[in-house]
């Protein structure tokens, strides 16, 4: 890499953190999520604003694509980290206690919307929201998971902003939000296998999803188990001398796992903290805090910038479908989930909270949005549209959330009330509890 090209990149990457930072300080101030601010900085450095004024005779969008493997590089790291960082903070997340609570909300909360997608996606969809490649059944399966999806990655940054990621409350709902995205992963593959443009056939479907569940059931048991020897031993001298390498090792181990069984990186670095914090203290503390402070500070505000980036409001927007799409999609996933908390024992506010922070599409519903569009089954105004809403309903679970927390109400009957936990929020937004 020359010269020019590294300042090129430093650029880029200069732009990207001190834009989301800013951007996130004044939503936090406006009392609205940070992470929304982070996707704010790329949308306007993408196309539709400042993406128009050329620096040096290239714009910011020309640019990034010129550097997109770097982009792409940090993206991920960005992704991974917040995925480690949450996995961290929600080590009890299947106590025998939340089974129930959290099958109910799985099963009903997600099975419903899903379901309903699939019996009446075939009326719905057409060519208005058709790719080249895109045929009924593809379409009917993307609408299907944009209906019932909840989002990991922007939930567990919401959580981590407002301080609230070790409450029952945030089990809870990253325990569906994890369930909920086996399914995710399994339908993009049939749906692009459908479409034609994934060589994936049914066997390939099956290994995928029985390789996700089977490395899921591992690294909640017999993975942590033997890590954690490894932990203890007096021969681990990466684990006493630096904590921090040895933590980071640990995550880049259970990830080089993954991609060789073909599962999706998310899982591995969200099950990888497991690994290193201990059911009754938490080892390697210190290394945690030290990776979430310069996670929370750099590589995650630039995901979301990234995500914000890749958004063009200018060509591809229609008002109508995002507004039927978004109405549409929240009545059912909240009514879905507001029955399933129901069944699960819970009442009044603890439905509200449940269901309209589980509406929250966030990472996944962008990620299901690329994929659909990459593989041509859905076209651009429907991509714009997912993203949108992902972004939407995002935002009124942060907002929601923060208006309890301000309000001093619990978020489960039964849990104390957070009084303190905005005031903290507030003072330092970037760092995880």
């Amino acid at each position: 890499m020359s010269n020019s090209d590294l300042t090129s990149v430093l650029f880029l990457l200069l732009l990207l953190v001190g834009l989301a930072q800013l951007l996130g300080f004044l939503f936090v101030k406006m009392r609205q999520p940070k992470v929304i601010g982070e996707i704010m900085a790329g949308i306007v450095l993408g196309p539709a604003l400042l993406g128009r004024i050329h620096f040096a005779s290239t714009s910011f969008p020309e640019l990034a694509k010129q550097h997109a493997s770097i982009l792409n590089f940090v993206y991920w790291m960005g992704l991974l980290l917040l995925m480690f960082m949450s996995g961290a903070e929600t080590k009890q997340l299947f106590s025998r206690n939340e089974r129930r609570e959290v099958s109910w909300l799985a099963a009903v909360g997600t099975g419903i919307p899903f379901i309903l997608g699939l019996v009446f996606g075939p009326m719905l969809v057409g060519p208005a929201i058709s790719g080249p490649k895109g045929n009924k059944l593809s379409l009917v399966i993307i609408l299907a998971v944009g209906v019932a999806v909840t989002s990991v990655p922007v939930i567990s940054k919401i959580f981590a902003d407002l301080k609230i990621l070790h409450t029952r409350f945030a089990r809870l709902v990253l325990g569906v939000a994890v369930l909920e995205d086996i399914v995710l992963w399994a339908a993009l593959a049939m749906a692009t296998a459908v479409a034609g443009t994934a060589v994936l056939h049914p066997g390939q479907m099956a290994y995928h999803l029985l390789s996700t569940v089977g490395f899921f059931v591992l690294g909640l048991t017999l993975l942590p188990r033997a890590i954690k020897r490894i932990n203890k031993s007096k021969y681990n001298f990466l684990a006493r001398q630096s904590p921090v390498g040895y933590a980071l090792a640990v995550l880049l181990a259970y990830c080089v796992l993954a991609g060789a069984l073909d599962v999706n990186l998310v899982f591995a670095a969200f099950l990888a903290a497991f690994a290193v914090v201990h059911k009754k203290r938490r080892l390697f503390a210190e290394a945690l805090d030290a990776i979430g402070k310069v996670s929370f500070a750099f590589f995650i505000p630039v995901y979301f910038a990234i995500v914000g980036l890749k958004l063009d409001l200018v060509k591809t927007f229609s008002w109508q479908l995002l507004v039927l799409f978004l109405v549409g999609t929240c009545v059912i996933k909240i009514l879905s989930v507001s029955l399933a908390g129901r069944l699960a024992g819970f009442r009044g506010l603890d439905l509200i909270n449940l269901s309209l922070t589980t509406n929250a599409r966030g990472g996944p519903g962008i990620v299901l949005a690329s994929v659909a569009f990459d593989a041509g089954i859905i076209n651009a105004k429907f991509y714009t549209a997912l993203v949108l809403v992902a972004v939407l309903t995002s935002q009124i679970a942060g907002a929601w959330l923060e208006h309890v927390l301000r309000r001093g109400w619990p978020l489960l009957s039964g849990e104390d009330a957070l009084p303190n936990a905005l005031t903290a929020a507030e003072k330092a937004p970037e760092v995880a509890a």
